[in-house]
């Protein structure tokens, strides 16, 4: 059956969806060259436009499944339409860089190192740019916001989109409890548990397992209810098709994320021992009856030290993020700003908050005012041609009104 749209790796929304509005002559500008390889095995590539602004843009692409090849995720770079993310970067007058990284699934620290030596690897070609800034929706998000926290000579600025940035073993604890909770509400109807998925649900996943969900779902929308209910996964209140959505979605990231990270952390993150569950109908049942899992101090150690943020900035860093993203929820962004106000570096970050439902699911204007916030404290230069991108009335104007709302002056 065709992949569900939640399960098909992180489409490049960061700057896709500004593409169909491109004037066609914009989208050509700029030349890709061909692909080199890293020493650590990832695949790159630079596109560099027909008249450089001395800048450089690399993008941090988002979560692809383990079991795919290693190498650049075209889904991310490329719309629906065929027109092209770096197209828009080298309209914009920015140089383009991306990697594939050296690994597929769980891939922040190989990204970090890859993405820094892309860095190098551009200059050697090019000559150094005179700034450069890092973009990335979803795990790309976390790895933009560690990047730029740990490597303030590489990079000038960053965009972290919809990434798990204000605590990643929250996160892990977030997908694990859904799975606890589904299989009380649905059992058997997944095989495995949290800490273990057996291959063939891997390899059956989208021919047999999504209509197994999804037929469970249908069949009692009472404990549907009741499982977001526990779990807090957000949906869309006006769009019934959503609780679907969530389900299916956080259920892909337990199924093909959970031996890939307990594999790569040296042990399992997930630990639910001491959590009392709250929303169901019987609360006291629920909590007696599920099963209950420790989380391994290899694991644990090796989150601390390689996958949390510190919020200790001295560049500047811009949070984009959907208040009802069911896959990463907003709750990141509080708290990574707490991180970043005890760390002193309150007026170094800024999110930008876009109350709608879906993963990093934004808008022209929206996506567009991060980067030109971003630029602007940074480089204290306005994000220029923004009139000749956004071609649609509706999208300019909210950009014109976001400006004004966060301090940036459109040219």
């Amino acid at each position: 059956m065709p992949r569900h749209r939640l399960f098909v790796p992180f489409v490049p929304l960061l700057f896709g969806v500004i593409l169909a509005l491109v004037p066609g002559s914009a989208r050509a500008a700029g030349v890709c060259e061909p692909d080199g390889i890293q020493p650590s095995g990832a695949v790159y590539r630079i596109c560099m436009p027909e008249t450089w602004n001395g800048s450089l843009v690399l993008f941090a692409h988002g979560y692809v499944a383990f079991n795919e090849p290693v190498a650049i995720p075209e889904d991310q770079l490329v719309l629906a339409d065929g027109t092209s993310v770096p197209g828009i970067i080298n309209a914009l007058g920015f140089a383009f860089a991306t990697t594939s990284y050296a690994t597929n699934g769980l891939a922040v620290k190989e990204g970090i190192a890859d993405l820094v030596e892309l860095v190098g690897i551009f200059a050697r070609g090019h000559g150094v740019a005179r700034r450069v800034f890092l973009v990335g929706p979803s795990e790309g998000g976390l790895i933009t916001a560690l990047a730029i926290e740990r490597h303030p000579e590489t990079f000038d600025g960053g965009v972290a989109a919809c990434g798990p940035i204000g605590n990643f073993k929250r996160q892990t604890d977030y997908l694990g409890d859904f799975r606890v909770i589904f299989d009380h509400f649905f059992p058997n109807v997944i095989p495995g548990s949290p800490i273990d998925v057996p291959p063939d649900v891997i390899d059956g996943f989208y021919d047999l397992y999504v209509d197994r969900i999804l037929e469970a779902v249908r069949a009692d929308p009472g404990a549907a209810a009741q499982l977001l209910s526990v779990t807090r996964a957000p949906v869309d209140p006006q769009a019934p098709a959503t609780v679907e959505d969530t389900i299916l979605g956080l259920s892909w990231y337990d199924v093909f994320a959970t031996n890939d990270a307990t594999e790569k952390l040296g042990g399992g993150p997930y630990g639910n021992r001491m959590r009392y569950y709250l929303g169901s109908d019987r609360d006291l049942l629920l909590n007696l009856t599920v099963p209950r899992f420790d989380a391994d101090p290899e694991a644990l150690a090796a989150i601390e030290s390689g996958y949390q943020t510190s919020g200790r900035l001295s560049r500047s860093l811009v949070t984009l993020h959907t208040t009802g993203d069911p896959i990463i929820p907003y709750w990141h962004e509080p708290m990574y700003r707490l991180k970043v106000l005890a760390a002193g570096a309150g007026d170094r970050h800024m999110n930008i908050r876009v109350d709608r439902y879906g993963h990093c699911t934004f808008k022209a204007g929206e996506v567009l005012l991060a980067f030109a916030v971003m630029l602007f404290r940074a480089a204290g230069q306005p994000l220029r041609g923004v009139e000749a991108v956004l071609q649609d009335p509706v999208d300019l104007q909210q950009f014109r009104e976001l400006s004004l709302r966060y301090g940036v002056v459109p040219r």
